[in-house]
């Protein structure tokens, strides 16, 4: 069982070494589910003296005001035999063998966090002390509550320790000792009143009577030891400790617990209770109720251990690795992660991921549309087909077709597809860079590096606007090569006048009457939509092939070639990653190394069945 109370003072240390001091944080902490008994009391409670009467040592710093500035983790080891010595956490190599040095020690450490200022911080100082005449116990000694600011303090000092007590004796995990003076008042005990709040049916709150001895003539504590005048779970502990004279006069810690035994052994009045009073027999009780605590708690402790193991190595993937420090190191990064946000961009096109359909309804609805809307029919109206045959036949009139008519009816038509054709090319640029900001944001990698994350960004978009400008000449090229050469076949094919009962001994000039214009407007319309059937397949080959295939083939190309010339101050430019995400990586992996620790010190700990 002692391994148990061993265990939990490893964890303690490794907490406070890796700043999980059980603050409130946006990180999980294991120190608020150890299970640990803190020590509650006001100013002049005696609380100091049962610690050493617990300890058998002065070693706690002493004085007017407020001492204790700091929580003090007090760790005790029984060992068999040797000299007794004390360690601090923040000087391990050190062995204290000297008590008052000890002594002095707490209060520079104080000072190192605090300053002379008299302020306090929630920031423990670990404390070992190995004695053969100790009991394994661990004890969280707590500034003392007050009730008026000494001069030096600002006046929220008061409010500022209440909240500090607070917030470690509010744990479920918490055990408290409330120490209380016996010669004032139980109902104006600060221990008492704290205690209740946090602790109201008195389930894990020890009460502890200091100064028995000083009560005045005529009065006893009975009643409050045997819990009749305040009652908790526990039985009530009256400690005799050693007064202010026996301090100056360094009476032996020895003669002080002796003379303590007698006192209760031969007080009439407590003599029934001697059995169960005195600093030797709290400790012996504290220890033994804190190993049962940590047993039952242990499974618990486990089941967190592992699930923010799980948590924080979650988040740390997800953050990313830290920055290499060479120049082939960050080279080497800035290309993966490029290839990583490459790879995400593609599977958007290729319909891993949603986005790249939207390419597919260009080439289905809107190209089609557009092309629908221009409205040939009514280009080709009457008036307009005399007005470009006329014109096109200058001063003398065609003989037998009116060819250049024909052309400039079917190129005017013709000329209108450049619009539609460079909306479609509009219309696919504008969705391969919305899939470039969505695989930006998709690429985990990037969000470490603002800088090039916007750098990628931008090389993408430059890659895709000369992508863009190649599929418009490529696309329009398309509709230039219609215009410039017809399909003589269609003509071919169509039926003659002559075959129609046709006169060619007609005037010439009857060919502009309205039947013979129609026929020509038909004709032509005829032909300008089968060119835009043929467009309507080919515009989308020429879009795709300039635009989606290039940018899955070679988005990032011109970046890549540009990033090989850069020196080791301009990459490192580039992986200039926030630094609220480089501090929230060095605490997580902080205390993902703690939890690591906890789960093979838990590990090494043979249970008792």
């Amino acid at each position: 069982m002692e391994n148990l109370i061993s265990l939990v003072n490893k964890l303690q240390r490794a907490c406070t070494s890796l700043g999980d001091h059980g603050e409130e944080s946006a990180l999980p902490t294991l120190w608020d589910s150890l299970p640990a008994i803190a020590v509650v009391g006001g100013q002049s409670s005696g609380k100091s003296s049962v610690l050493e009467s617990i300890v058998g040592k002065d070693f706690l710093p002493r004085g007017s005001g407020i001492v204790t500035r700091r929580p003090l983790v007090l760790q005790l080891h029984k060992i068999d035999e040797g000299r007794e010595y004390a360690e601090f956490l923040h000087l391990s190599k050190r062995k204290f063998y000297d008590f008052a040095a000890v002594r002095k020690e707490i209060s520079d450490e104080t000072d190192r966090e605090t300053g002379r200022s008299k302020q306090i911080s929630s920031v423990p100082i670990h404390l070992s002390i190995y004695s053969p005449s100790v009991v394994n116990l661990t004890l969280i000694d707590l500034p003392g509550l007050t009730k008026v600011a000494v001069e030096g303090q600002p006046d929220s000092i008061v409010q500022d320790i209440e909240n500090m007590v607070r917030s470690f004796i509010e744990k479920p995990n918490c055990i408290i000792l409330a120490i209380s003076p016996a010669n004032q008042d139980l109902a104006t005990s600060d221990a008492i009143k704290i205690s209740r709040e946090v602790d109201p049916k008195g389930e894990r709150t020890f009460g502890v009577l200091t100064k028995i001895d000083l009560m005045d003539k005529g009065t006893d504590a009975v009643d409050i030891l045997e819990g009749k005048s305040y009652r908790l779970q526990f039985p009530w502990i009256g400690v005799v400790n050693r007064s202010q004279a026996d301090i100056n006069k360094s009476v032996d810690m020895i003669a002080a617990r002796r003379r303590e035994r007698e006192y209760f052994a031969n007080t009439p009045e407590y003599k029934h209770l001697a059995h169960r009073m005195g600093s030797e027999h709290l400790g012996k009780m504290l220890s033994k109720h804190l190993e049962q605590v940590i047993k039952s708690r242990i499974p618990g402790i486990q089941s967190l251990i592992n699930k923010s193991i799980a948590e924080l190595e979650s988040e740390l993937q997800r953050l990313g690795k830290p920055i290499a420090a060479d120049s082939g190191g960050k080279l080497y990064a800035i290309m993966e992660i490029c290839r990583i946000f490459d790879q995400i961009y593609k599977e958007h096109l290729d319909g891993v991921r949603p986005g790249g359909e939207k390419v597919y309804n260009v080439f289905d609805n809107q190209l089609p549309a557009a092309l629908k809307r221009l409205q040939f029919d009514k280009h080709l109206s009457m008036e307009n087909v005399r007005k470009l045959i006329t014109e096109a036949d200058g001063y003398q009139p065609h003989l037998i077709a009116p060819e250049q008519g024909y052309r400039r009816l079917i190129e005017s038509c013709l000329v209108s597809i450049r619009g539609p054709a460079e909306a479609a090319v509009d219309a696919v640029h504008a969705i391969l860079k919305e899939l470039v900001h969505k695989a930006i944001n998709e690429t985990m990698e990037l969000k470490q590096y603002p800088t090039l994350k916007v750098e990628v960004g931008n090389a993408a978009f430059d890659s895709l606007d000369r992508m863009r400008d190649e599929s418009k000449k490529a696309t329009l090229k398309l509709v230039d090569m219609e215009c410039s050469y017809l399909t003589v076949d269609f003509f071919r094919k169509l039926p003659q006048d002559i075959e129609k009962g046709g006169n060619p001994t007609h005037s010439i000039f009857d060919r502009y009457n309205d039947s013979y214009l129609r026929r020509i407007g038909t004709t032509v319309l005829s032909y300008v939509n089968m060119v835009c059937a043929t467009l309507r397949n080919s515009i989308p080959k020429s879009v795709v092939y300039c635009q989606v295939r290039e940018a899955k083939r070679s988005l990032l190309d011109h970046f890549f070639t540009e990033l090989g010339k850069k020196e080791a101050k301009q990459l490192s430019s580039l992986l200039d990653e926030d630094p609220a995400v480089m501090e929230r990586r060095t605490a997580l992996a902080k205390r993902l190394e703690l939890y690591r620790s906890a789960q093979t010190e838990i590990d090494a700990v043979a249970w008792a069945k």
